[in-house]
């Protein structure tokens, strides 16, 4: 019976297949791309969300709210709790080559 149902549609599954294989590929590549866009940062003893909103403040234009909602939504995070050595994605544009900062210094890589 497989025999059969493989050679009725053989070109139909292997279309199917294939086309899920593409979009599974550009899903991955659509979110690379997207967190390539802000910068990461790693999480340091004592810090908060709303601290890192406050410290990136010139970088954004977001309320602190806002930005800890955004924080929250993009890296899976509830209630703000974070935690030393998480790394999470903020929404401030990479510099090009530097998408990565500690916060114990609390500026972008110079």
């Amino acid at each position: 019976m497989l025999k059969k149902l493989w050679k009725s549609y053989s070109y139909a599954i292997i279309l199917f297949v294939l086309s899920l294989a593409a979009s599974v590929i550009l899903v991955v590549q659509m979110e690379t791309l997207e967190s390539d866009k802000f910068v990461t940062v790693r999480v340091s003893e004592g810090d908060s969300l709303w601290e890192i909103a406050e410290n990136f403040s010139a970088e954004h234009s977001l309320s602190s709210n806002e930005f800890v909602s955004w924080v929250e939504q993009n890296n899976g995070i509830t209630g703000g709790r974070i935690f030393p050595g998480d790394v999470i994605v903020i929404p401030v544009k990479a510099v090009k080559g530097q998408p990565f900062t500690e916060l114990a210094s609390s500026e972008l890589n110079e």
